[in-house]
């Protein structure tokens, strides 16, 4: 599937669809076993206390993968992506009840760049917090 968007109609300052994504400990035992991640500060609230977080905790790969999907949302196509990073700035704190989390990304057009790609920056919040930082993403556009 190739990216719909394309290149000419997208402007520096382009604002994607924002999302919201849940996150409940069920959704963090279904990553664990995808991921092989059993680390238990993902799913031991006893244990994630113990060494210092406020409760269990997303993974981050969890966190970084529920972002990106604005973009591959936007675009109808993962492929479309040649380059995401991010930093860790604050962990998606998940509580045993039956909301759990959210996680908020927003995302807008910050460049355009050389052979039809843009760059992306994201901002995630949990909580009214900020849980990416430096998220940025270069998209292939059509």
């Amino acid at each position: 599937m190739a990216t719909t968007v394309k290149y000419a109609d997208v402007e520096v300052g382009t604002e994607l669809p924002a999302g919201t994504f849940p996150v409940t400990r069920a959704t963090l035992v279904q990553y664990a076993g995808a991921s092989g991640d059993f680390n238990p500060i993902h799913w031991n609230e006893k244990f994630a206390k113990e060494v210092g977080l406020p409760d269990v905790i997303a993974h981050g790969m969890f966190t970084m993968a529920e972002a990106i999907r604005v973009v591959t949302d936007w675009t109808g196509d993962p492929a479309a992506v040649v380059e995401y990073g991010v930093r860790f700035t604050k962990p998606v704190v998940v509580p045993n009840d039956d909301k759990g989390a959210e996680i908020e990304v927003t995302a807008k057009v910050a460049a355009k760049l050389d052979d039809n790609r843009v760059r992306v920056d994201l901002t995630a919040l949990s909580g009214g917090q900020k849980v990416l930082g430096m998220s940025r993403a270069v998209v292939q556009l059509v």
